[in-house]
């Protein structure tokens, strides 16, 4: 048995029935959080001073293209239809080599790691060949990354598979990478993107769906991202269209812009989760954060970074962004019926659990992840509030919301095993990898022809 004591640290659980502790220990004995509390001992454990650091759970993005990681800071200009769908899936993703999705995974990785989170849902849509998702997955393997795997279409041919298509997701594929890659590793999990019926015929929709549940996995949609997909634009849209009657908890719909509220309330009582990535789509023409809608159902999104090749992967920046463009749009009303802003609705508190027990329940892992609490995996970020940015430290949450960086992620730990410490990656491949990382980046743009 492993033993580690986390000690005298501010811990914030986001457990409610164990709040925040000043001063306080966590145990941990084979990955596994057994005890939480004060003046805990273990003879032989390896301790691990937190005084003067926040102790949280790690952060989970809900929805990530993790293979874009190489060919970042090209599309910061980018619109969705006017270049994203063109340049990205349309040239981009084609040119992707079984090594170029490994070197993306792994370097995404680590930057999710390097960064607080401490999984991820990767939506993988560049899956070329049944190698390329092998490949995919060996990145997130080695980085350390806990992930559930979204097994998404092929990059190299947008006519078949995108667009009202006909072709059915690569049922074979899905079973054999479960089986031979992600069956044998406790950190990874399988699920499938789907293109859904924004983007198939309603035939395919449904039995896209039907296929992740005989698989047992979670169904992640991209829906409602694009005007057309609305019915204020389009008169026969029909929001979630043919699989309307599907949905329920195994079920994730990135984006969700354009539903109307009506939609959204029939989802959230499906039990259906939703992943808002507000930076991107606030850049990109996706519309409005889904955010509100959500709230107003009784629901609660949960935050995704999304596009990599656009917006850095840290997710710190979407808690903040997605928190503050809801604020906003809560007092603009207010303020447009001539009131003034006595109070805010959402808190600090509200959009971490929104990165982290909201993220754990949309990937189907809240009894494993998203909180501190005896009896769940020990993943676990420790952030710095000694430094002069980030002291005194009157509120903890509100210090790891709005006053730390990733400067200030100080140590991680994924299943009870530190990957991060004293600020810096413990993983060789950082090192090891970097010069083909790089080259993999340089080569796909001046394949792509990308004029930058």
């Amino acid at each position: 048995m492993t033993e580690t004591l986390i000690r005298n640290g501010t811990v914030v659980s986001l457990d409610p029935e164990i709040g925040e502790l000043d001063g306080a220990d966590v145990l941990i004995e084979d990955g596994e959080i057994v005890e939480i509390g004060h003046g805990l001992t273990a003879s032989n454990a390896d301790v691990i001073d937190a005084e003067d650091h926040i102790v949280l759970p790690g952060f989970v993005d809900s929805h990530i293209h993790l293979w874009q990681t190489q060919v970042r800071g090209i599309a910061g200009d980018w619109s969705l239809m006017g270049d994203y769908f063109q340049d990205m899936l349309g040239n981009i993703a084609g040119l992707y080599q079984p090594e170029d999705m490994y070197l993306g995974n792994l370097f995404g990785s680590l930057e999710k790691l390097h960064t607080g989170t401490t999984t991820a849902m990767d939506w993988s849509h560049a899956i070329n060949t049944p190698e390329h998702a092998e490949r995919a997955v060996d990145g997130i393997k080695d980085a350390g990354l806990r992930a559930l795997y979204a097994y998404g279409p092929p990059g190299n041919d947008a006519e078949t598979w995108w667009f009202d298509s006909s072709t059915h997701h690569p049922e074979e594929h899905v079973k054999e990478l479960r089986d031979d890659k992600i069956a044998e590793d406790d950190l990874l999990s399988l699920g499938v993107a789907l293109r859904g019926p924004d983007f198939t015929t309603e035939e395919v929709a449904r039995s896209d769906v039907e296929l992740a549940r005989e698989l047992g996995v979670v169904a992640t949609i991209h829906m409602g991202a694009a005007q057309w997909t609305s019915s204020e634009y389009n008169p026969d849209y029909q929001g979630f269209g043919a699989i309307s009657d599907m949905l329920g908890p195994d079920v994730n719909v990135a984006h969700a812009n354009h539903f109307s509220q009506e939609d959204i309330e029939h989802a959230v009582e499906q039990g259906v989760s939703f992943s808002a990535t507000p930076e991107v789509e606030m850049q990109m023409g996706h519309g409005i954060p889904v955010t509100g809608k959500v709230l107003e159902a009784g629901g609660r999104p949960t935050w995704g970074v999304d596009v990599c090749s656009n917006v850095s992967g840290d997710m710190g920046s979407q808690m903040r962004i997605g928190l503050q463009v809801q604020r906003m749009l809560e007092n603009q009303t207010l303020l447009e019926e001539g009131d003034e802003v006595m109070s805010v609705n959402l808190t600090a508190r509200d959009t971490l659990e929104m990165a982290t027990i909201e993220g754990a329940r949309a990937l189907n892992m809240e009894d494993e992840i998203g909180t501190l609490t005896p009896g769940k995996r020990a993943d676990i970020v420790m952030i710095d509030a000694s430094d002069f940015m980030t002291a005194p430290s009157h509120s903890p949450i509100q210090t790891a919301v709005f006053q730390s960086d990733p400067s200030h992620i100080d140590t991680v730990l994924v299943d009870g095993e530190v990957v991060k410490a004293d600020g810096e990656l413990r993983n060789s491949k950082v090192n090891e990898e970097f010069d083909r990382f790089v080259e993999s980046g340089n080569r796909l743009i001046e394949e792509a022809g990308i004029d930058l």
